[in-house]
């Protein structure tokens, strides 16, 4: 995108106002609401897959509790642990002695939530139908996540001529039976686990369907890199939103003062790439979470982070030394933005725009190769 495309994407002529409103609209991306409701029968998994998707363990801070009976005893509230404007809602098991269905239905307000996850363990169930039922009366989005799939296909792994494709078939065409009474809608097969396998990639490009741009990409960035294909989908996301942090930076360049140079408002592009760091997941915790889930130890996978810009964003982040990921000095992310642009000097708006463009693209594609290379040394398959 060139100068003039951005600004005509804002409707702005005026070369300040269309900077002021990138910035606006750039906060605004952290204030958009995305309210996911997860429910179903006792016992379903409904906090594993909430943790997971929150890329949290079981055990972790401010994970949901779980166990092998119901831990869900009121409606509660899970924040994205980077985004707090994603919200994820354990909701009591349907039929259960205190949330009988009738009072479930009474007192959940569906209003208050932009879609529903209906979980179960094993088959769909006539509580999970009478929900689905009543979603349908009020026009509201909802899905159906069968979990726990890594444990189905453990107890017949051993069986003589066991195939594992054939065995994902036989569960969905038992979901699907027990739920004609709602139109056969899709089910969606998951461990809670590994979300890189399966069907999660699957479910959350089917929840973009029915999400606004805006809360698309609330949820897009707050799910975790699971897979190669997850950490491409959310590459796109970004590289779409490249244009505004370069405009909202506030180049000087667009006011008319003849032979001023290049001054850019290097907060904007550091905010812009520490948001890039923690989406893809290149932040340390998202890396110990990786680490532990593919029994790979997190040196190897710091270790095959390269790119200097990539390292300086995490030397910046880092609560101690990063020694562990390379032996040569790592620049400042200040200096590194600055070697970059001091090598230019600008006399119009056009040619700031263009270069500063460039540049966090370019910061993209270290990243995006970077966190590539992390999930190869993990392990981590198509």
């Amino acid at each position: 995108m060139d100068l003039s495309g951005a600004l005509q994407r804002l409707g702005e002529d005026d070369p300040n106002a269309a900077v002021a409103k990138a910035k606006e609209q750039l906060e605004s991306l952290d204030s958009v609401t995305l309210n996911i409701a997860v429910t179903g029968e006792t016992g379903a998994g409904k906090s594993a897959f909430i943790n997971a998707f929150r890329g949290l363990g079981d055990d972790d801070d401010n994970s949901a509790p779980t166990g092998i009976t119901e831990t869900t005893t009121q409606i509660t509230m899970y924040t994205d642990p980077m985004k707090s404007n994603i919200q994820l809602w354990d909701l009591p098991g349907i039929g259960t002695p205190k949330f009988k269905a009738n009072k479930f239905l009474k007192e959940v307000k569906f209003e208050t939530y932009d879609l529903f996850i209906i979980i179960s363990s094993e088959r769909f169930k006539e509580n999970d139908v009478i929900l689905a039922k009543e979603m349908q009366k009020k026009k509201k989005s909802f899905y159906f996540v069968r979990t726990k799939i890594d444990n189905d296909i453990r107890s017949v792994a051993q069986k003589r001529n066991f195939n594992e494709q054939q065995v994902l078939c036989t569960i969905r065409e038992d979901c699907n039976r027990n739920l004609k009474e709602v139109g056969n809608p899709k089910v969606f097969l998951i461990s809670s686990y590994d979300l890189g396998k399966y069907d999660f990639q699957d479910l959350v490009e089917t929840l973009e369907l029915d999400l606004s741009e805006r809360k698309r990409f609330a949820l897009v960035q707050a799910v975790p890199v699971c897979s190669l294909a997850m950490l491409e989908k959310k590459k796109e996301y970004m590289k779409n939103l490249i244009w505004l942090p370069a405009l909202a930076s506030g180049l000087v360049a667009l006011v008319p003062y003849p032979g001023l140079s290049l001054v850019i408002d290097k907060t904007v592009l550091m905010a812009f790439l520490l948001r890039c760091h923690y989406n893809l997941g290149l932040n340390e915790k998202s890396l110990i979470k990786l680490s532990e889930r593919m029994d790979k130890p997190v040196s190897q996978l710091q270790s095959a982070i390269k790119s200097p810009l990539t390292l300086a964003v995490v030397n910046t982040l880092a609560t101690r030394p990063c020694a562990s990921m390379t032996t040569k000095p790592v620049k400042s992310l200040d200096d590194l933005l600055d070697s970059k642009f001091l090598v230019n000097s600008f006399l119009n708006a056009t040619q700031a725009f263009k270069a500063t463009y460039t540049v966090l693209s370019g910061a993209l594609n270290d990243m995006i190769n970077d966190m590539r290379q992390v999930l190869q040394a993990a392990g981590v398959d198509e």
